[in-house]
C-alpha cells in the first residue's frame, strides 16, 4: 500500500506530465517560434553563459574574425534552445514521426554484434543527445545503456528518465554507475554511450590532452573501462539535417582498445571530437567550461598524452 508521500509524489507528477504533454502537442513551427524567442533571450537579454561561450570560442577558433564567432554563438543559441523544445515533443511524439526525422548509420554497431564483443559509445556534447539515444535503442541491436547525470528538479528528471527508456534504454545515473553497471557487463551484450568529454572531477587523475591546440584534461574512465571489459570503441556524431530532423553517424575507432598504450585511446577520441567540431561549429555545447583548469608542466606534466 502506498504511503502518503508517494500518493502525493505520484500525484505531483501526474500533474507535471500532463502539462508538459500538453505542451509536447504544440505544433512544430510554434514550437520553434518558442525556441526562436528564448534564444534570443538568452543570448541578449539574459545573456546566459555569454562570457564563457566567447570564452571557448576564442580559444578554439582564435583565426576566425570576431563577426564568425558571434555567427557561431548565435547558431549555437539556437541549437541549444532548440534541443529543449524538442526534447518536449518526444514526449507525445509517435513512432511514425520519429522515423521520419531520425536516422544513423546503426549498421556500424549491428556488424559487431554477431562477433559477441560488446561497444562502448563514445560521444562529445553534441545537439539532439535525446534523438540520438533514441535511435541507439530502436535501431541497435544491443541493449543500449545511457549513462547521465540527474537533474536537480525531481519531477523533471522522472519525466526525461521516461521519455528516454521508451525503446528501451537502460539508464544508469553517473552518481551511481559503480553499483549498478556490474550488473549488466556481467549479464550478456550491451552497447553504452558515454558523454567522454566531461570535466573531470580531479585533473590530477586525468589526461591532459592537445585539444583545439591546449593541453585539456580529459576522464581516464572511459579508456579504463574499455580496456577491462574489451569492449569495441565507437564514436558517434549527431547533428540536425534541418531543423528538428537528425543523423548519428557511427564510426569505429577500434576492437583492440587493449593495443593502445595509456592514454592514446582517449588521445584518439579527442581527436576525433576536434574533427567532427571544426567541421559544425555550432553543434557543439560551447557554455560547457571545458577548458576549466588551466595546465601546469609541475603538476600535471607526467599526465601528458602526446
Amino acid at each position: 500500500m502506498l504511503g502518503l508521500s508517494q500518493v502525493n509524489n505520484y500525484f505531483m507528477y501526474s500533474i507535471f506530465y500532463a502539462i508538459f504533454y500538453l505542451i509536447s502537442l504544440i505544433p512544430w513551427p510554434v514550437i520553434y517560434l518558442f525556441s526562436d524567442g528564448v534564444a534570443f533571450l538568452l543570448r541578449k537579454i539574459l545573456k546566459y553563459r555569454l562570457d564563457v561561450v566567447h570564452h571557448n570560442l576564442v580559444i578554439a577558433f582564435p583565426n576566425k574574425t570576431i563577426q564568425e564567432r558571434n555567427q557561431i554563438a548565435k547558431e549555437f543559441y539556437q541549437k541549444f534552445t532548440d534541443s529543449f523544445f524538442e526534447t518536449i515533443k518526444l514526449i507525445s511524439m509517435s513512432d511514425t514521426s520519429f522515423k521520419k526525422r531520425f536516422t544513423s548509420n546503426a549498421e556500424v554497431l549491428n556488424d559487431l554484434y554477431p562477433t559477441g564483443q560488446n561497444v562502448q559509445i563514445m560521444a562529445g556534447h553534441f545537439f539532439n543527445w535525446e534523438f540520438a539515444n533514441w535511435g541507439a535503442a530502436k535501431y541497435g541491436k544491443y541493449p543500449f545503456i545511457g549513462v547521465y547525470m540527474p537533474l536537480t528538479n525531481r519531477f523533471f528528471d522522472l519525466l526525461i528518465l521516461d521519455m528516454r527508456k521508451r525503446y528501451g534504454s537502460i539508464m544508469i545515473p553517473a552518481t551511481n554507475f559503480k553499483n549498478q553497471f556490474h550488473q549488466y557487463a556481467n549479464n550478456g551484450k550491451y552497447a553504452m554511450a558515454l558523454a567522454a568529454d566531461q570535466n573531470p572531477g580531479n585533473p590530477k587523475s586525468a589526461f591532459w590532452i592537445p585539444f583545439f591546440g591546449q593541453l585539456t584534461p580529459f576522464v581516464k574512465g572511459p579508456e579504463k573501462g574499455a580496456k577491462l571489459n574489451n569492449t569495441a570503441q565507437v564514436f558517434v556524431h549527431f547533428y540536425s539535417t534541418k531543423r528538428g530532423h537528425y543523423h548519428s553517424h557511427y564510426e569505429l575507432m577500434t576492437t583492440v582498445p587493449n593495443y593502445f598504450k595509456d592514454g592514446q585511446l582517449t588521445a584518439l577520441f579527442v581527436k576525433t571530437l576536434e574533427d567532427k567540431i571544426k567541421k559544425e561549429p555550432a553543434n557543439y555545447l560551447w557554455s560547457h567550461r571545458r577548458w576549466r583548469y588551466p595546465y601546469d608542466a609541475a603538476t600535471y606534466g607526467h599526465l601528458v598524452v602526446e
